[in-house]
C-alpha cells in the first residue's frame, strides 16, 4: 500500500507580511496512522524540498504527542526537508492520497495545473482522495469523469467560514473554501468550531479542521481495506 501526500509550499499569508504553509498536525497524525497502517509514503510538494511549516502550529500551545514525536523523529524529518517536485508525481504510482491543510494550499493549490491532473488521474483510476481543513482547496476545480465538478453532489466538509472569522484571517484568504465548496454545488456540512468533523463520499475523504486529520487518516484507511491502528 503506497499513499502519496501532497504538502503546500507557499509561505506567504496574503499581503499581511506573515507566514504560512501547512498545519504540523495535519501532515504528522496522518503520516503516523498511515504509516502504522501499513502503508509506504512518499511526499510531494509543487517546488519540491522542504515544505513551509506554518510558525504557528509549531508553537506549544499547539504541540500534540504526534508533533513532539516527529520532533525527535530523524528519519521523518529528513523525508519532509527532501520532498519530491509534484511534476513527478503519478497517481498509477500510489494507491491513495491525502492533502493536509494550514492555509498555504489555499494559494498554491486550487489552481495548480500538476495537481488537477494528478487527482483528476485518481479519480480516473477509482482510487481514494482524502484532505483536510483548508487543503479542499486543491478540489475545487477537479473534475469528474463525467465532466462536472469533483465536489457537486458530493458530502465534503473544510474549514469553516466561522472558523475562519475566529482566527481573524476572513479578508486575509483569497476565497472562503466553505463558499467556494458549495459554490461548486457541493453539499457541504460541518461540526463546532474545531470540533473533529469528517465526510466520507465514494472514495473521497475530506476532513473540517486541525482536530479531524487524524480521523480522515483512519478512513482513508478503510477505504484501502486496511483495519486501522
Amino acid at each position: 500500500m503506497k499513499i502519496l501526500i501532497v504538502l503546500t509550499s507557499h509561505d506567504q499569508l496574503g499581503s499581511t507580511g506573515k507566514k504560512t504553509g501547512f498545519w504540523l498536525d495535519e501532515f504528522v497524525a496522518p503520516y503516523y496512522v498511515l504509516k502504522e497502517g501499513g502503508a509506504e509514503i512518499m511526499l510531494f510538494s509543487p517546488k519540491g524540498g522542504q515544505p513551509p511549516v506554518d510558525p504557528k502550529s509549531d508553537l506549544p500551545e499547539n504541540h500534540t504527542h504526534l508533533t513532539k514525536r516527529f520532533r525527535t523523529d530523524g528519519a521523518a524529518q529528513a523525508e519532509l526537508a527532501n520532498t519530491e517536485e509534484l511534476v513527478y508525481a503519478t497517481a498509477s504510482d500510489f494507491d491513495a492520497v491525502f492533502y493536509p491543510g494550514g492555509h498555504g494550499p489555499m494559494w498554491d493549490m486550487p489552481d495548480n495545473p500538476i495537481s488537477i491532473a494528478l487527482l483528476e488521474d485518481f479519480v480516473k483510476a477509482d482510487k481514494p482522495i482524502a484532505a483536510v481543513c483548508h487543503a479542499p482547496a486543491a478540489l475545487i476545480n477537479v473534475r469528474g469523469k463525467d465532466g462536472e465538478y469533483l465536489i457537486k453532489g458530493k458530502r465534503v466538509t473544510g474549514f469553516a467560514n466561522t472558523e475562519e472569522e475566529a482566527v481573524g484571517l476572513t479578508n486575509v484568504v483569497p476565497f472562503l473554501l466553505e463558499d467556494q465548496l458549495r459554490e461548486r454545488g457541493a453539499i457541504y456540512s460541518k461540526a463546532d468550531n474545531w470540533a473533529p468533523y469528517v465526510q466520507v463520499d465514494g472514495k473521497l475523504v475530506t476532513g473540517q479542521n486541525p482536530a479531524s486529520s487524524r480521523p480522515a487518516a483512519e478512513e482513508l484507511l478503510r477505504l484501502l481495506g486496511e483495519s486501522t491502528p
